[in-house]
């Protein structure tokens, strides 16, 4: 096989690997860089089996060059598990190569895996390009719900 990029779940044996990246995506959205607080982060997440983290990975280096990060929901209504695509960050020298869509159809194929209802994802209203991936891949933009959040 010729692509350079390459799809894994991640397990807590990458969090040394991992940690810099997830702390670049939080730079990107805007926080201070703490990649103590990141690793720990991770480490939790890992401990308590709380999400699921695909990592796209580049070969043969075997550098982490993005990922995502699913957190699991249930529907009451519809008795079925959902996934919350909470997290997807590629980092910059490999944006616009297909990675995003590389993360994507793998936690999609998850998801089918898992026999969720779907995925749910959502993203901030000026991000067209994110916007236009994604309904690219056939999500579509929720016109049912409205979404609500309380700050505590």
């Amino acid at each position: 096989m010729n692509d350079p990029i390459f799809i894994v779940q991640a397990t807590v044996k990458d969090l040394e690997k991992l940690a810099p990246v997830f702390d670049q995506y939080r730079v990107f959205y805007k926080q201070a860089s703490d990649l103590e607080a990141a690793k720990q982060f991770l480490f939790d997440k890992f401990e308590h089996r709380e999400s699921v983290i695909f990592l796209a990975k580049h070969r043969p280096s075997d550098q982490i060059v993005g990922f995502t990060q699913l957190y699991p929901s249930f529907s009451s209504i519809s008795l079925q598990r959902t996934w919350i695509l909470n997290d997807l960050f590629v980092c910059a020298d490999y944006r616009k190569q297909g990675v995003a869509t590389k993360l994507l159809n793998q936690a999609k194929e998850f998801a089918a895996l898992t026999k969720a209802k779907g995925l749910e994802l959502s993203t901030a209203t000026d991000n067209a390009a994110a916007q236009k991936c994604y309904e690219g891949l056939g999500y579509k933009r929720d016109d049912e719900f409205f979404h609500y959040f309380l700050k505590v």
